[in-house]
């Protein structure tokens, strides 16, 4: 699970330090349901997974090309193919995850009166 927003949230002016405080730990947790899942483990499955699979495509390749001798090789060129697939994703996975995570935080803190900087706001697009 992340283990806090990477965006910044400014109080609103005038509000207590207690109460933005308050806020905060109320969004964070807000932040960690929405999410939804954790990307640790999306990460860990992600790797896992493809490690298997390239193992098992790369015995079964291993074994055309170059008959019963060539399975083992086949099978460790595989895993270690699949196992840099997987680790790709898993990235993808946990990234996918802290954003969700950033957009509910986000969303609850400004729900609360709270001041996003400037960059987090979308920025107007002409002529759409």
């Amino acid at each position: 699970m992340p283990t806090g927003p990477s965006v910044a949230v400014l109080p609103a002016a005038g509000k207590p330090l207690e109460v933005f405080t308050a806020e905060d730990q109320a969004c964070r947790a807000y932040s960690a349901q929405s999410a939804g899942a954790n990307p640790n483990d999306a990460a860990a499955k992600s790797v896992a997974g493809s490690a298997v699979v390239g193992t098992v495509l790369g015995a079964a390749a291993g074994a055309m090309i170059g008959g019963g001798n060539g399975v083992g090789t086949g099978a460790g060129l595989g895993l270690i193919a699949g196992t840099a697939v997987g680790a790709g994703r898993g990235a993808e996975a946990s990234y996918s995850v802290q954003r969700r995570y950033d957009i509910a935080y986000e969303q609850c803190m400004y729900a609360k009166g709270n001041q996003l900087p400037p960059s987090a706001r979308a920025p107007y697009r002409y002529g759409s």
